[in-house]
């Protein structure tokens, strides 16, 4: 079978042929190491111009448009571009990562600045707001946020000489910003009459509020404050792209190719026109310039960089050369030396040399070059052009031998064939021309087999036959040279090609990703030698495979570096090379191949390179080298956690059914029920999805979950404690270092996690807005202060807290595929490991981000699933349990050994002082020593071990094992089959806690006299539990299939199950064994029930839509119930047991007689007046009540009434359990609610004396019990009406001045700009004065826009054109009549002791001196003030805070 597995040998990055030049600007620096920094398409790189060497930065996964130098000159930051860019800060030293920020800007990143101590970087967005964010680099945390301009921003800055200030400019403004507190505010700069208003593409600050800037004209503005004070005229005859600030002075490079020097005030030192150089030429372009000592440094637009000593400015050194802007193709490597040579749309053709890294010829051709080739001899270069023609050049001296044109569309491949004589051109135009070398390229041949472009063209060894590749994928042969199709497949068998170049045949069916386009990979190129290929594609991906890679979805090896499409790759003619070109980033890489890969080698990659090990993400499903998983881990991947609406859906749910609720207000409705229910217990654990989710607390309880809900287990005392925060499944938990304080995740929309104490079960911290879905692990760090949490969208994010603030620290997309655990290193809390499917990986924080590194595990082995981690002893040792039963030791991220610890997978993992616990599928607890070298004691968990006390029964012997606990002497141990199990050092086990198993729980049934119930669920378990204090199961019985109902006989000896193949059982209560069984129906038996009194009869419901009757004594059906039209939900008996009520799935009510079964129709008055001996029903008019609003999206699935008949309680497909008084007559009634089970409540019912009422949870598999308390009690549980909202009408409804104030909208129609038209007509223009009604109607309304100018009184409109503009009188503020107290309050303070008074009106905060009369302003608000209140802090005297109206709020301070 072929080999799959990724090649062995590797590549690494030994040159980058290019700069950035084009469309960025101020990219290029000196770093302190006296290397210089810059970017070429996704890659940092530092060269040393001393050493000719160039290292690589490599944390971009796109192009990098934007560079800041730290004032170090150390650290470097670079912004991308992107859907969801990111920035990173950088060690220009190690090219290691430092921090990264992201989750804030979209489409790029434009400009970078740090300010004066580097504390803090500003960034601009690329987003049509063009953001302006500010900070804290080093926390990747956000300070500041404002939108920047509607136009483009072409450079920011920090005031190095002002704290707090920053300058900002692009199209047509600039502006002035002052960061105060988390605010950033802009003043526009005032060009006046000293300059025009124009574009500003570069800044720089100097002392005393001067600033210098460069102008799309050429000149140079200079402004003081926000004013602009005078203009250098002329500076430039063209834009000036780049402004550098230094001790010496300021350097400006412009489009006119000059680089010009000014001293500290701006007087001009001397000009360097580069154009007139000797490197020079017509049309240089700067667009960079650096400034350091008596060296500058210039990029320009056409990817060039020059190092200019200053005393010799006439001799500019070139140091690198790329190709200009234009798409990149062509490329083609020398047979005989260490050349490539490349070919643009910039129409250059430029030759490298791998050796010295550096352009040896360059020549222009009249047209854009698409293809190129070498002669087998090394003599001409042969170039294809888009415009159809080709041009052969000699190598030597690039003079031309021919040009020839004979197709009208891009020639996209030629190659000369091994013999030297031929030379195939391929083109769009569908065919491929053969031209003879030796008779100056004589047409001798035309191949027109194809049907569409063609792509790709490889010779035979012996030049007798070419193949080809087409746009449509097609494979093609012909004999050469006259290119006759050759379609007989015997002939082709013993080709052996001179080289490999087609992405299609099946040699390299393998590059293919299963589900991928047939022109996604651009290149392809194999090394026969090596037996290795390596592809290009259109994701800036350069990938390694083994040759020939003959089945689809191969592992591979992948390289990042090219931001966009990679267009072509090919070996260097030793192989000691592979040269790959960017097409829109027009750059060229060398990659050098690194034979077999050495550990040692590993060593030098940096994290970032991790990504060499990628392998295919589609492969894994298929693969021959990688075990089939457990089953059990299958189908806990296979779970979704997905819900079609979640509970935070409700209220946008139920504002789109407004106008019921408005018809609802307007009736009367039935109150709430004066008694309440409380959670007393919870019967089950969750153990089937999650893992090391039971502790012990700092007092000796138990603190797991089950449902929505977070338990604390007294196992002293048998009783519980609940945290009830959440509303759906709760799917982890993590206990803090202390033991007091625990961290639950789980399932929502927008899901959260609630940091509790065990102690006062009070939330200390939620934390939301990062994971969607549902959180799958946490994790706390070994100080307590940070939380790792996992989310379970399809990119399982990684996200690190700081939990007492509720603050993202960092985050990053984890994998693809399912995490199961989240570690944080207990010695270093910047670490953590995650574990998952075929996933282990080993992270650090780098500011906003984490920087992954994959587990190398070298000749060891492959990467296994893994389902559970630890740290050891030291910081860098980990320890992780794979799925196939193995102990995986890790040394920082290299596998060091593995030690067999279980039979099947390791489920759970703890580490102790002195050694280890494990425990896996197998059903075992293996105690270990410190290094794993010994297992120092094994546990296995079987019935014969459990203690006399334990309570309840151990389903099976050996469960598989998913949370181990120490402490107190015992381990404890949680299952698979939701049991908590206490092991005793000595051997005995004690079993605690224990529920039903994964599998829907639907069946309930209490039993008629005694304080117990009967469960049954698709888990294939009948069980019967204890309701009394000792709260166990009593028994327990396993059925040949799950069932979904069950219901106790009269005098309780009796228990009837139905089952879901449509058989029915009835057992003995007590022993469980079997009295009589039935099966007369195919589908799932849905309820099941005893006619009262003796129970002569019993009713058995099914999803076929019939009721059977059966007569118990003489075990004979007696009656079928035919009629309905849809499956039977509920099923109740009269008390005389002569007629049956039947719920239906299409909400129909029907009554049938017993015991034939004859269909009756009842008024619904009448059923009102029978006697019913139970009331589950969920439909008629005594229960219309219990539908809530959104009933089309929720199904009420339960429902029970007490035997008083007062109360009826249902359970619905929310998880909410729900009191409704009874009759609940009238749409829409009140109730109290509860949340405990996390989806669908399946069942309630009351015990035989309403002291309790049971609930199951559908799959959330629990059983609750509620304790009934009566009206007084003192209600502790949080219980709300859910349509409370509705009652204020009710209630008397508002005050009129309250109503008139809630309607106010402040909703402001146009937000684009503070100041908004006004629409109606001036007072004196009015027709007449409008009416009271009218008035109001602007009141209830949304308030009228308001315009802060005045529009031109109609009449005086004149022509303003030519003339000059009066210059405009500075107006001041002096007084201001009026106090904004119409729909405020508490807003007038006094100050100083009484002697000033501070209020608001308008968007101006007034200080009124009382003595004086006077008035003062705050004048920072730009729109109306709501809100005011005063610091009452000694510390804080006459500190203010107001609010205002805006779409972006935000506070202002005064003083």
């Amino acid at each position: 079978m072929a080999d799959r597995s990724a090649p062995s040998c590797h590549l690494r990055l030994e040159w980058v042929y290019g700069y950035r030049g084009h469309q960025c600007r101020n990219n290029l620096y000196y770093t302190a190491a006296k290397e210089i920094v810059y970017f070429v398409a996704g890659v940092g790189v530092v060269y040393s111009p001393r050493e000719h060497r160039q290292k690589f930065y490599l944390g971009h996964q796109d192009d990098i448009i934007s560079l800041a130098l730290h004032p170090e000159r150390v650290l470097v930051a670079t912004g991308q571009v992107g859907k969801e860019p990111y920035i990173c800060v950088w060690d220009s030293y190690t090219v290691q990562t430092v921090s990264v920020l992201k989750d804030v800007h979209t489409h790029g990143i434009a400009c970078l600045a740090f300010d004066l101590d580097g504390q803090r970087l500003v960034s601009v967005g690329l987003d049509s707001k063009n953001t302006v964010c500010v900070w804290d680099w080093r926390k990747g945390k956000l300070l500041s946020m404002a939108p920047g301009h509607t136009d483009r921003i072409f450079d920011i800055s920090w005031d190095l000489y002002q704290p707090n200030k920053l300058v900002s400019c692009g199209v047509k403004h600039i502006k002035f910003w002052s960061l105060c507190g988390n605010s950033l505010t802009p003043k526009r700069g005032v060009f006046g009459k000293t300059g025009d208003l124009q574009t500003i593409l570069c800044l720089a600050c100097a002392r005393d509020e001067v600033t210098y800037s460069g102008a799309l004209n050429g000149d140079i503005y200079v402004w003081k404050g926000i004013n602009l004070v005078r203009t250098i005229q002329g500076a430039h005859a063209a834009g000036i792209f780049s402004m550098n600030a230094c001790e010496e002075g300021f350097a400006t490079g412009g489009r006119d190719g000059c680089v010009r020097l000014w001293d500290l005030n701006f007087k001009p030192i001397t000009v360097i026109d580069l154009r007139e150089t000797d490197q020079g030429y017509k049309g240089l372009s700067v667009r960079s310039v650096c400034w350091r000592g008596d060296h500058i440094l210039v990029g320009t637009q056409d990817s060039e960089i020059f190092e200019i000593v200053v005393h010799e400015r006439n001799k500019p050194f070139l140091i690198m050369q790329g190709h200009c802007e234009g798409e990149l193709w062509a490329l083609a490597v020398h047979p005989t030396k260490p050349l490539a040579m490349t070919g643009s749309d910039d129409r250059s053709v430029r030759i490298w040399s791998l050796i010295d890294h550096a352009l040896i010829a360059r020549c222009n051709m009249e047209e854009p070059i698409r293809c190129a080739a070498v002669s087998t001899d090394g003599i001409h270069l042969a170039l294809g052009m888009k415009d159809g023609s080709f041009t052969v050049l000699r190598v030597r001296d690039m003079t031309e031998v021919v040009h020839i044109k004979d197709r009208k569309e891009a020639i996209h491949e030629l190659k000369y064939s091994p013999d030297g004589n031929f030379l195939a051109v391929g083109s769009n135009d569908s065919s491929v021309d053969v031209y003879g070398v030796v008779q100056r390229y004589k047409k001798v041949g035309e191949c027109v087999g194809s049907l569409s472009f063609i792509t790709h063209m490889d010779w035979s060894s012996d030049s007798k036959y070419l193949q080809t590749n087409d746009g449509n994928g097609k494979r093609l042969f012909y004999r050469m040279p006259s290119g006759k199709e050759v379609t007989n497949k015997e002939e082709l068998k013993g080709i052996q090609w001179a080289s490999w170049t087609c992405v299609s045949g099946v040699e390299v069916n393998g590059i293919w990703p299963k589900y991928s386009d047939i022109n996604d990979i651009n290149s392809v190129d194999a090394n026969f030698i090596g037996q290795v290929m390596v592809t290009a594609d259109d994701y800036g991906i350069v990938k390694l495979f083994r040759y020939p890679c003959l089945r689809k979805g191969a592992k591979f090896k992948k390289y990042l570096g090219h931001s966009a499409h990679v267009t072509n790759v090919r070996w260097s003619h030793d192989h000691q090379w592979v040269v790959s070109i960017g097409g829109a980033d027009h750059s060229v890489f060398q990659w050098k191949f690194v034979p077999d890969r050495k550990l040692k080698d590993t060593l030098h990659i940096a994290p970032q390179e991790s990504l060499v090990d990628s392998n295919s993400d589609e492969s894994d499903s298929d693969q021959s080298d990688v075990p089939e998983l457990d089953s059990e881990i299958e189908q806990e991947t296979q779970i979704t956690y997905r819900r079609q609406v979640y509970k935070e859906d409700l209220p946008q749910l139920k504002e789109q059914c407004k106008e019921k609720r408005k018809s609802a207000a307007s009736k009367r409705r039935e109150r709430a029920p004066g008694n309440s229910i409380r959670l007393h217990f919870v019967h089950g654990y969750r153990g089937y999805d999650c893992r090391s989710n039971l502790f012990y607390t700092q007092t000796g309880e138990i603190v797991y979950h089950v449902a929505a809900v977070g338990v604390v287990y007294n196992r002293q005392q048998n009783t519980q404690r609940f945290y009830l925060g959440h509303d759906d499944d709760i799917l982890c938990l993590a206990i803090h270092p202390l033991k007091d304080y625990v961290a639950t995740g789980q399932v929502g929309r927008d899901s959260s996690i609630h940091i509790w104490d065990t102690e006062t079960i009070k939330p200390l911290s939620v934390l939301k807005g990062y994971h969607q879905y549902g959180v799958c692990a946490v994790d706390f760090s070994a100080d307590g202060k940070r939380l790792a949490s996992v989310g379970i969208d399809d990119n399982h994010t990684i996200v690190l807290w700081d939990w007492k603030k509720g603050e993202k620290l960092s985050a990053v997309r984890g994998s693809k595929d399912k995490i199961f655990v989240v570690k944080i290193n207990p010695y270093m809390p910047d670490k953590l490991i995650t574990v998952g499917i075929k996933h282990m990986k080993f992270w650090r924080r780098a500011g906003g981000g984490l920087i992954g590194r994959k587990g190398c595990i070298g000749a060891l082995g492959r990467t296994d699933t893994m389902m559970c981690a630890v740290y050891g002893w030291t910081e860098e040792m980990a320890f992780s349990g794979t799925s196939t039963g193995d102990v995986c030791i890790w040394r920082d991220v290299f596998l060091i050994k593995t030690v067999k610890a279980h039979d099947g997978p390791v489920f759970s993992m703890h580490a102790l002082e002195k050694g280890f616990v494990t425990g896996g599928k197998d059903g075992v607890v293996a105690l270990w020593d410190d290094t794993f070298e010994r297992c120092l004691k094994t546990y296995a968990i079987k019935r014969a071990a459990l203690a006399p006390g334990s309570k309840g029964l151990l389903l099976e012997d050996n469960p598989s094992i998913r949370a181990i606990s120490l402490g107190h002497g015992h381990i404890l141990v949680g299952t698979k089959n939701g049991e908590i199990l206490e092991v005793d050092k000595s051997g005995p086990i004690t079993l605690l806690v224990q529920g039903h198993m994964e599998g829907e729980v639907w069946g309930l049934a209490t039993h008629p006299h005694l304080p117990i119930c009967a469960t049954v669920s698709d888990d294939k378990t009948l069980r019967i539990w204890d309701l009394s204090p000792s709260h166990c199961m009593l028994a327990v019985r396993k059925l040949k299939k799950g069932g979904r109902c069950c219901c106790f006989s009269p005098d309780g000896k009796a228990l009837a199950v139905g089952l879901n193949d449509g058989s029915f059982l009835i057992v003995n209560a007590d022993t469980l064994e079997d009295l009589v069984s039935f099966q007369h129906r195919k589908d799932v038996i849905s309820e099941i029930r005893f006619s009262p009194g003796t129970g002569k009869y019993l009713a058995v419901a099914s999803c076929d839509n019939f009721v059977d009757i059966y007569n118990v004594m003489s075990s004979k059906r007696v009656g079928i119930c035919k009629g309905a039209s849809s499956y039977i939900t509920h099923m109740d008996w009269d008390i005389r047991g002569k007629l049956l009520q039947v719920n239906t799935g299409a909400k129909e009510q029907l009554f049938f007689e017993a015991p034939r079964g004859k269909k009756q129709i009842i008024p619904s008055l009448e059923v009102e007046k029978i006697g019913w001996a139970s009331w589950t029903s969920v439909l008629g008019s005594c229960c219309e009540g219990i539908w809530p609003i959104i009933g089309e999206v929720t199904d009420v699935t339960a429902s029970c009434l007490t035997s008083d008949s007062k109360v009826l309680a249902t359970g619905d497909d929310f998880g909410f359990v729900k009191l409704f008084r009874y009759p609940a007559k009238g749409k829409f009634g009140k109730f109290k609610r509860y949340v405990a089970h996390s989806t669908h409540v399946t069942n309630v019912r009351w015990t035989y004396d309403d002291s309790l009422l049971v609930t199951v949870g559908g799959a959330d598999t629990s059983l609750m019990l509620w304790t009934y308390e009566m009206e007084g009690h003192r209600d502790s549980r949080q219980c709300d009406s859910e349509e409370s909202d509705l009652d204020s009408e009710e209630d008397g409804g508002y005050d009129s001045d309250v109503t008139r104030e809630n309607e106010i909208n402040y909703t402001i129609k146009a937000l684009s700009t503070n100041i908004r038209p006004m629409f109606g007509i001036k007072p004196h223009l009015q027709q007449k004065e409008p009416t009271l009604d009218e008035r109001q109607g602007v009141v209830r309304g949304s308030r009228p826009p308001v315009s802060r100018a005045l529009p031109q009184p109609e009449k005086l409109q004149t022509n303003n054109v030519g003339k000059k503009k009066r210059p405009i009188e500075d107006l001041i503020l002096e007084l201001v009549f009026g106090y904004r107290g119409k729909d405020c309050r508490n807003n007038v303070h006094y100050l100083n002791d009484g002697a000033d008074v501070i209020y608001h009106t308008a968007s101006i905060g007034i200080l009124y001196n009382v003595a004086t009369g006077s008035q003062s302003f705050y004048q920072e608000h730009n729109d109306d003030i709501l809100c005011l209140t005063v610091n009452q802090h000694p510390k804080f005297i006459n500190i203010v805070a107001t609010g205002q109206l805006q779409l972006l709020l935000f506070t202002c301070g005064m003083q």
